[in-house]
C-alpha cells in the first residue's frame, strides 16, 4: 500500500505544481498558447499509445468503447453545467473545463495505475516523464485562466491541490480493489479517461491554445505528441 501512495502522489503532483507555476508568474498569451498545445499534443499520445493500446490488450473493444462514451458524455455534461454557470457571472468556462479534464482523466488513469502496481507491474521512468509532460501544461493553463477570470489565488491553489488528491487517492483505491475487478474494469477505466479526455480536447484545450499561440499551436502539439509518443513507447 505505501508503494501505492508514492506513486500516487508522483503521478498527481505535476498537477498541483503546474498551478503553483501559474502563480509565480503571469504567462505571456502566446507561451500559453504553447504550452497547451505542447500539453495537447502529449494528451493524444497518451490516449492513442496507453489508454486505447492497453485498453484492447487487456478486454478487447467492447468495455473500451462504453467507457470512451461513458467519459465523453460525463465531461459534455460537467462542461455544460460550468458554462451554464460561468455565463451567469459573464467570465469564461476555459481553465475550469480543463480542471475537469484533468479529473476525469486522473482519476481512471490513477485506478489502472494502483491496479497494475497491486498486480506486480513496475512503474518506469519513462511512464512518470509522460504524466509530467500531459499534467503540468494542463494544470499551468488552467491555472492560468482562472487566475485572469478573477478566481483568488489561493482558492486556484485549492481546487488543483483537490484535483491531485482526488487523483493520488485512486490510486491506493485501484490498489485495493484489484482482486475484486478483471481486465475489463481496467480496460473501461482507460476508454472513461480516453473519452473524456478527447471531448475536453476538442472543446477547451486545442481552441485555447489556438486562440492564444495562434500559427504557433499546431507545431507545438506535434512536438507534444511526439515527446509523449517516444516516452510512452520507451516506457
Amino acid at each position: 500500500m505505501g508503494e501505492a501512495v508514492l506513486w500516487g502522489v508522483v503521478a498527481a503532483s505535476p498537477l498541483l505544481v503546474g498551478a503553483v507555476l501559474a502563480l509565480v508568474r503571469r504567462w505571456p498569451p502566446k507561451w500559453l498558447g504553447i504550452v497547451l498545445g505542447f500539453g495537447a499534443g502529449a494528451l493524444m499520445a497518451s490516449i492513442a499509445f496507453e489508454l486505447w493500446e492497453e485498453g484492447l490488450r487487456l478486454a478487447g473493444p467492447v468495455p473500451l468503447v462504453t467507457g470512451v462514451a461513458v467519459g465523453a458524455i460525463a465531461y459534455y455534461v460537467a462542461a455544460r453545467i460550468l458554462d451554464a454557470r460561468r455565463a451567469k457571472k459573464g467570465g469564461s468556462a476555459g481553465g475550469a473545463s480543463l480542471a475537469v479534464g484533468a479529473l476525469l482523466d486522473g482519476i481512471p488513469e490513477q485506478l489502472v495505475l494502483g491496479i497494475g502496481l497491486a498486480s506486480g507491474e513496475g512503474i518506469g521512468v519513462a511512464l512518470v516523464v509522460a504524466i509530467l509532460v500531459s499534467n503540468l501544461p494542463e494544470s499551468i493553463g488552467s491555472a492560468s485562466d482562472l487566475l485572469e477570470d478573477g478566481m483568488r489565488r489561493g482558492r486556484v491553489v485549492l481546487l488543483w491541490a483537490g484535483v491531485a488528491a482526488l487523483c493520488a487517492l485512486a490510486t491506493v483505491a485501484g490498489f485495493a480493489i484489484t482482486d475484486a475487478v478483471g481486465p475489463e474494469f481496467r480496460a473501461a477505466a482507460n476508454g472513461v479517461a480516453a473519452g473524456g479526455l478527447l471531448v475536453m480536447l476538442v472543446d477547451s484545450m486545442v481552441p485555447e491554445a489556438q486562440s492564444k499561440a495562434e500559427e504557433s499551436t499546431g507545431l507545438a502539439t506535434v512536438l507534444g505528441f511526439a515527446v509523449a509518443a517516444g516516452l510512452a513507447l520507451a516506457a
